[in-house]
C-alpha cells in the first residue's frame, strides 16, 4: 500500500509540475478556460428598495466613464472572385484590366468599451465580424492592435483584448435592472468618426424586445443621440456607471432621430464572462418552432386567453422530439413558470444548462399534460425557431 502512496504522490508532483512549467513559459498550450483565469471587474453597490442615488452631475459622470470608452478601427480585406476569362486575349481586348481580381480594402469604425484593467473590451459583434485587422484607441491617444476573444451573433456582442502595460481605465458596471423611465443618460462613442463624443437624453423606454433586431433581446431605449461609429460604445447613468452598450437606432435614413436602443449592461456581463471562460456562449435548447398565440388561435383552441404559444414545428432527433412533444401543442408553462410569449419561452430554455431536465406543461386537444425533456445545446442559429 505504501509504495501505491509513493508512486501516487511522484505521479502527481510531476504533473502538477509541468503544468506549473507550461503556465509559465507557454500558457497558449493550455486549453482557454484554464489560461483565461480571473477578470477583473467593477461594479457598482446596488440599492436598496425605492432609493436613487445621489446625482454626481453630468459632466462628472461624463468624465468618469469616458476614459474607458475606446475607439475601434478595422480593416477586412476582401478577395475579389479570379473571372473565368481574365487570361482569355479577346477577354482582355474588350475589357482590359479593370475586372482584374486584386483584393479590395474595407474600413469600418465603431466604439467599445474597456471592462477589465488588463485590456478586455466590450463591443458589437456587427463592429469586428469579419475583420481582418482590429486597431483600438484610448482617449489617452494610445493605440493597440486587438484580437477577438469570441462572439455571440444572437446578442450582438463581442469581447476583444488588447495589451498595453499598466493597468487600463475600466468602466464601472451599474444596475440597469434599478433604472427607471426618465432617468437621465449618456451615450459615449465615436459617432462618424469625429472622435470621442458625448451625448445627452433620457431612458425612454425598458425592456425592449420584439424588435427584430436580435435574437435575444433585453433593450433599454434612449433619446440620447446614437449615430453610425456609436455601436460598441457605453451608455452610462448619472454617476458614469455603465447601464448599456449601444447598439442599434431607429431611422430611415441613418442619422439619429431620438429612438436609439442599447443592450442591457446584465445581458452584456453575461455574456462576456462566458465567452471570456469558454469562447462562446452555451444556451439552452429544445428544438421546437413555436408562434404567439393571437385571440384568434386562443378561440379556436378554446383557451381561456392567450397566454402561452403555439407550437408549429418539431425538429427531428431533437430534445421536444424525444419527449414526445407535438405540432398543436400549446406550451403554457417551464418548470412551474408560466410562459407568455415566444420571448419568455426563448430566454427561459436559452438560460437553463444542457443536460438539465424540464418539465413542460402542454395543452393537447384542450387536455393538460406534462413532458419531461432533457435540455440541449442550442445550435449556431441559423433559424429563429427554438
Amino acid at each position: 500500500m505504501r509504495k501505491h502512496w509513493l508512486l501516487f504522490s511522484q505521479t502527481v508532483t510531476i504533473a502538477l509540475a509541468l503544468l506549473f512549467i507550461i503556465h509559465t513559459l507557454k500558457p497558449e498550450l493550455l486549453p482557454k478556460a484554464a489560461r483565461t483565469g480571473v477578470v477583473t471587474l467593477y461594479e457598482s453597490t446596488p440599492l436598496s428598495g425605492n432609493a436613487r442615488p445621489p446625482a454626481m452631475g453630468m459632466s462628472v459622470a461624463a468624465q468618469k466613464a469616458m476614459p474607458a470608452v475606446v475607439n475601434i478601427f478595422t480593416r477586412t480585406i476582401i478577395k475579389n472572385p479570379v473571372n473565368p476569362f481574365i487570361d482569355d486575349p479577346q477577354f482582355k481586348f474588350f475589357f482590359g484590366d479593370q475586372l482584374d481580381s486584386k483584393p479590395q480594402t474595407s474600413s469600418s469604425l465603431g466604439s467599445g468599451v474597456l471592462v477589465s484593467p488588463d485590456g478586455y473590451i466590450l463591443t458589437n459583434e456587427h463592429v469586428v465580424e469579419a475583420a481582418d485587422q482590429i486597431e483600438v484607441a484610448l482617449s489617452d491617444g494610445r493605440k493597440a492592435k486587438a484580437h477577438v476573444i469570441g462572439s455571440d451573433p444572437e446578442t450582438d456582442l463581442a469581447v476583444i483584448k488588447i495589451d498595453l502595460p499598466g493597468s487600463l481605465p475600466a468602466i464601472t458596471f451599474g444596475h440597469p435592472e434599478q433604472a427607471r423611465v426618465g432617468d437621465m443618460v449618456l451615450a459615449i462613442g465615436n459617432p462618424f468618426g469625429v472622435g470621442e463624443t458625448v451625448t445627452m437624453g433620457i431612458v425612454s423606454a425598458l425592456n425592449r424586445d420584439h424588435l427584430g433586431i436580435n435574437t435575444f433581446e433585453n433593450f433599454i431605449q434612449t433619446d440620447a443621440a446614437i449615430n453610425p461609429g456609436n455601436s460598441g460604445g457605453a451608455l452610462v447613468d448619472g454617476n458614469g456607471n455603465l447601464i448599456g452598450i449601444n447598439s442599434a437606432i431607429y431611422s430611415p435614413n441613418g442619422g439619429s432621430l431620438g429612438i436609439g436602443f442599447a443592450i442591457s449592461a446584465n445581458t452584456a456581463k453575461k455574456t462576456m464572462e462566458q465567452i471570456i471562460l469558454h469562447g462562446s456562449v452555451t444556451r439552452g435548447w429544445v428544438g421546437a418552432g413555436v408562434q404567439e398565440l393571437t385571440p384568434e388561435l386562443a378561440e379556436s383552441f378554446k383557451l381561456a386567453d392567450t397566454k402561452g404559444v403555439l407550437i408549429t414545428e418539431v425538429i427531428r432527433n431533437s430534445p421536444a422530439a424525444h419527449a414526445g412533444m407535438k405540432t398543436g401543442d400549446i406550451l403554457v408553462a417551464i418548470n412551474g413558470k408560466n410562459i407568455k410569449d415566444s420571448n419568455a419561452m426563448l430566454d427561459t430554455v436559452a438560460n437553463m444548462a444542457p443536460g438539465k431536465i424540464a418539465l413542460l406543461k402542454l395543452i393537447r386537444n384542450g387536455t393538460a399534460i406534462n413532458l419531461k425533456v432533457k435540455i440541449g445545446r442550442r445550435p449556431i442559429p441559423k433559424e429563429e425557431s427554438e
